[in-house]
């Protein structure tokens, strides 16, 4: 007769250290960057490139330049992205440590 395999037990929850408070509130900050629907779309915007000119993510969107350049300060205030300018242009990048930090986070 065979044995029968078993899993083994989960006793008490994750084994992931717990996050210092500093911790905490910078992910937090940075999760509440993303709490915005056009925020999400220009960080996958984003993703999809090493880096994007603030023309195409004011073509891509249908809002307002302005508009635009506060959901980039606020996704830069957090760390989400960053810029360098290159004549009359911005192009944005997202930050990789950064998203590596947020999707560890979230177990990944």
């Amino acid at each position: 007769m065979k044995p029968i395999a078993t899993l083994p037990a989960i006793c008490c929850g994750p084994t992931a250290e717990p996050l210092s408070q500093p911790e905490s509130e910078e992910l937090a900050g940075r999760f509440k960057a993303l709490a915005d629907s056009t925020r999400v779309a220009i960080v996958n915007r984003l993703s999809q490139a090493d880096e994007v000119c603030v023309c195409d993510l004011n073509a891509a969107f249908d809002l307002s330049q302005p508009t635009i350049s506060h959901h980039l300060k606020i996704l830069k205030e957090a760390g989400l992205v960053e810029s360098s300018r290159r004549g009359t242009w911005a192009y944005y990048r997202l930050v990789p440590e950064t998203v590596d930090a947020l999707r560890g986070a979230l177990g990944g």
